[in-house]
């Protein structure tokens, strides 16, 4: 049965790890991590969940405080479709090899803001002028799937034009970094032809802007499917699949999941800025802080039995050294040292938990006992605890999320027990062998008896 599932997952994963798009997409989002989560924390700085909070701050640092804050975290989640045009460009083009990689992170982002919208009739200023200008709306969370396609777009017209050497050639001695600008020259023309003319074509149509389009055809239908309660069941099911195999479940899924995860949690964010109530609850918060705790298949309460309840050596030694990098949701040692990898014992804990964790904290959310996630994202290795007050601002996540701890340490319990069994006996006999080779003697032997 496991060698069958084996065949078909593996390729599958396989695939999907290789494919240069999907693998550009995932690494180009990486790249902004780092931004996001030092926006999330002047945003968490600006919006601390604690009582009084604002008019303490108020008080030292005087009315209209947190504006100065509110320009950073604001560039971090409302350019996020800016910069993966440049993040993704980047990526691809190492996918493919190519030598400039600058070149195409550049074109790209100048293909973004060609096709983006530059004048809003909607917004006329008391002169009865349009406004003129990007919006911050089309360069976030509303123009981030146009961001992913033009990145790619843009990065194989660069790649198509260099390949066919349609190229300036300066001569030998030019500095290098003059020979490719030439170089870039022609390759970026036809990048920039390309949306100029797209950017006219949308113009004769009722979309009137690839945004417009992309939104309404690919991105909300696509966010509505985020929103369904099986979505994020799903999700965590195939990546917790994946890891029993030994591959990097979230690495294969998320070249799917991860920008829907992104679009939903910045959906948040921006409610919250406009004063409107959040309606997302599968956001990057939710799937990191409340359905895994110590990583895939949510090992948490697995490593504190193991570490206070295991018998066998090998079960209590790899528990306690696995604890500390539990706690900040690194679980390798387990996956790979239990082995939780093609074990048939923990195969059914380790599918079921974040799945049972998926549903009970959804639940908790639908009923109001816990309230959704904001656009707050903190690394993912934040401690239980810590993570579901930060990421909603209420004690009563930090209940459910032990909560399903403690769940989760009963549903593992009865298939430890086991597992700690099976070694235990296992380190019996291995001692029994070893006592019978102590208990050989030569004294008795004589040369006599040959």
């Amino acid at each position: 049965m496991l060698e069958k599932m084996d065949k078909i997952l593996g390729p599958i994963a396989n695939a999907l790890s290789k494919n240069k798009v999907l693998s550009a997409i995932r690494d180009g989002f990486l790249v902004t991590v780092p931004i996001v989560i030092v926006g999330s924390i002047f945003l968490l700085v600006a919006n601390f969940p604690i009582a009084g909070y604002p008019e303490f701050m108020a008080g030292i640092f005087g009315e209209g405080w947190d504006a100065f804050l509110g320009r950073v975290y604001g560039i971090a989640f409302d350019c996020v479709a800016l910069l993966a045009s440049l993040s993704i460009a980047y990526c691809y083009s190492k996918e493919l090899k190519m030598t400039n990689n600058i070149g195409a992170a550049v074109i790209s982002l100048v293909s973004f803001l060609i096709i983006t919208p530059q004048t809003h009739p909607a917004f006329i200023n008391e002169a009865e002028n349009a406004f003129r200008g990007f919006s911050f709306g089309n360069l976030g969370t509303a123009g981030m799937f146009l961001s992913m396609i033009i990145a790619i777009i843009s990065v194989r017209i660069f790649n198509w034009a260099f390949k066919r050497k349609l190229v300036i050639k300066l001569p030998e001695g030019v500095p290098p970094a003059v020979m490719d600008s030439f170089a870039a020259l022609i390759p970026a023309a036809f990048v920039m032809v390309f949306f100029f003319v797209l950017n006219i074509l949308f113009s004769k149509t009722s979309y009137e802007y690839a945004h417009n389009f992309i939104y309404e055809v690919l991105q909300a239908p696509l966010v509505g499917l985020g929103k369904n309660p099986a979505f994020e069941v799903i999700y965590q099911f195939l990546s917790t699949l994946f890891w029993f195999f030994g591959i990097n479940g979230p690495a294969v899924t998320n070249t799917i999941f991860a920008p829907i995860h992104k679009a939903l949690t910045l959906e948040n964010y921006e409610a919250a800025k406009a004063g409107l109530e959040m309606t997302n609850i599968f956001t990057a918060g939710f799937s990191d802080f409340f359905c895994n705790f110590g990583g895939g298949g949510s090992t948490l309460g697995l490593v504190i039995m193991m570490a206070f309840l295991g018998k066998s050596n090998r079960i209590k030694m790899l528990g306690r050294l696995s604890l500390p990098a539990g706690i900040f949701g690194i679980n390798e040692p387990i996956i790979f040292g239990l082995p939780i990898v093609l074990n048939p014992i923990m195969i059914i804990p380790f599918i079921l938990t974040p799945v049972v964790n998926t549903v009970l904290a959804m639940l908790a959310t639908m009923v109001g006992f816990m309230p959704i996630t904001t656009g707050v994202q903190l690394p993912w290795t934040t401690p239980i605890g810590f993570s579901g007050y930060l990421v909603t601002g209420s004690f009563n996540a930090v209940i459910v999320q032990f909560a399903l701890l403690a769940i989760n340490m009963l549903i593992y319990y009865p298939f430890l027990k086991l597992l700690d069994k099976k070694y235990l006996d296992e380190e019996r006999l291995q001692k029994d062998k070893e006592d019978e080779i102590d208990d050989l003697s030569f004294d008795d032997l004589s040369f006599d008896d040959l």
